[in-house]
């Protein structure tokens, strides 16, 4: 069990599906309206912003992320995100989610602000397990023992792009750069004969990891140095992204990095008051995902 601090904008919620029905018949043909079943519940869907802090205790949430679990049936091998439970506990209750797995993260890294990052995700079911003094059991300790520090991070982006022929892009005067992690997953339906018969209500078990899309945007001025970097385009390039603490020189290690390689983009020029030149990439190897991000732990 980990303690995680989200900020403010945390959501939680689940729907349940509707099966309508004719109920008029040849002998009574004024029944115009349809009747109503619902006995299957949608996926449980949240989401949740947590600030990567100097000491590190939100590390699980990169490994929930970045690993993947290989999983055999009749000698298939497949792979599945990592599963957990969340609790989320209010001043009046604590909700479960259960069978959770995250199948969007998003990272912003904004010029001197505090690094975020953002998470999306699903599971199987919501429940309310009781009031706010419910015991979640052993909760393993933080770096500080109290939990009442934490350092969140302000950084500035260093970004290494290098294109198919291994020329360097100048990739200085960044405005803007934005990671994204995909997991795109199809639920499998539940709904049964058996589990309608023996159960009030049928929740979602199991899914499929269809493919994972790791991708972003870089944007930065147009200056003379890369005024000719527009138009440009590569299959299979490099690309680095440091999340460096603002303080520190650029060729600091960073306090988060992850390297794509290989690695798509294409450039194009943005015109207004001010010319910029946006780079949209996409990483085409997303195996082993975990190792890619070589700092932070």
């Amino acid at each position: 069990m980990y303690r995680i601090y989200t900020t403010t904008a945390i959501s939680y919620s689940q729907t349940f599906a509707e099966d309508s029905y004719p109920v008029k018949t040849l002998h009574d043909q004024s029944k115009m309206f349809e009747g109503t079943t619902i006995t299957k519940a949608n996926p449980a869907s949240f989401s949740f912003g947590v600030p990567l802090t100097g000491e590190k205790d939100e590390s699980i949430v990169m490994d929930l992320i970045s690993d993947l679990v290989s999983t055999s049936d009749s000698g298939i091998q497949t792979q599945q995100l990592k599963s957990f439970n969340m609790y989320v506990k209010t001043g009046a209750s604590t909700f479960k989610i259960e069978g959770c797995v995250i199948t969007t993260a998003s990272l912003d890294f904004g010029v001197k602000d505090q690094f975020l990052i953002n998470v999306e995700g699903q599971g199987t079911k919501l429940t309310r397990v009781g009031d706010e003094t419910f015991n979640l059991g052993t909760i393993q300790s933080d770096f500080q023992l109290d939990g009442t520090t934490r350092t969140p991070k302000l950084i500035y982006p260093v970004v290494t792009v290098i294109d198919d022929t291994e020329t360097t892009l100048d990739m200085n005067h960044i405005t803007q750069t934005t990671l994204q992690i995909q997991n795109n997953i199809t639920w499998t339906q539940s709904g049964t004969l058996h589990k309608s018969l023996n159960a009030t209500m049928i929740y979602p078990t199991t899914y499929t990891l269809d493919n994972r899309v790791v991708s972003g945007a870089i944007t930065q001025y147009q200056i003379g140095n890369n005024r000719t970097q527009f138009n440009d385009f590569s299959t299979k390039g490099s690309i680095t992204i440091k999340a460096v603490e603002v303080g520190k020189a650029s060729s600091d290690n960073g306090f988060w990095a992850i390297q794509l390689n290989p690695a798509m983009f294409t450039a194009r020029m943005e015109v207004g008051d001010i010319y910029t030149n946006s780079y949209d990439f996409r990483s085409t190897d997303n195996t082993a995902l975990g190792t890619r991000i070589t700092q932070y732990s």
